[in-house]
């Protein structure tokens, strides 16, 4: 977090902040020595899609760290003032020039030790006409046994392809969450899909 004081205060702030326990809480927060005002760090919202065009799923080789190199399912960060579903189709067209129509909510995944919520969904593309966007240095559209399964950026990926496949023909399910013990702390590379 950028500091004026070198005290990690918030940006735009004018005040002391300080790393303290606040009255009544339970974890260390910066707090203003001034006015008392407790600077909350929230987690941070990823927002994503498992994207199919008939029986072939829409992937994305990185061209941006972390990671790059490796492919994922079309997914970044939630904007402010963004909704969740329209966070999810700007990162199918950022990512992959995709038009994709969301199903439904897939996952709902934690990844404490980075501070990530990230929220999946299950889309179809409306063209199978896809193309690398400034964050992707290719994207391709294949069938389950074409996913370079060792080649995934990250553990969340492989949940999301696996939770995908298990309810690919259902018209609806609840969310999935983490896999049991489960937190995305293993390297990629180390969680792989059924049979491997």
């Amino acid at each position: 977090m950028p500091s004026k004081t070198g005290t990690g205060d918030p940006p735009g702030s004018a005040g002391n902040f300080a790393l303290r326990i606040p009255d009544g809480e339970d974890r260390p927060r910066l707090v203003c020595d001034t006015c008392g005002f407790i600077n909350y760090v929230n987690p941070r919202v990823v927002v994503g899609t498992v994207c199919t065009w008939r029986e072939r799923i829409l992937m994305c080789r990185r061209a941006i760290e972390p990671r790059t190199g490796f492919w994922t399912i079309p997914a970044g960060y939630l904007e402010e003032k963004e909704t969740v579903m329209d966070g999810a189709k700007r990162e199918a067209r950022e990512e992959a020039c995709a038009d994709v129509d969301l199903d439904s909510v897939l996952s709902i995944y934690t990844v404490p030790r980075i501070s990530q919520v990230q929220i999946i969904y299950r889309g179809t593309l409306r063209s199978p006409d896809v193309a690398p966007g400034p964050e992707s240095q290719e994207v391709a559209l294949l069938t389950w046994d074409e996913i370079p399964w060792d080649d995934i950026a990250f553990p969340s990926v492989h949940w999301a392809l696996n939770h995908f496949r298990e309810v690919r023909e259902l018209r609806s399910f609840p969310p999935f969450a983490n896999p049991e013990g489960e937190t995305g702390d293993r390297r990629p590379g180390e969680t792989r899909h059924p049979g491997q």
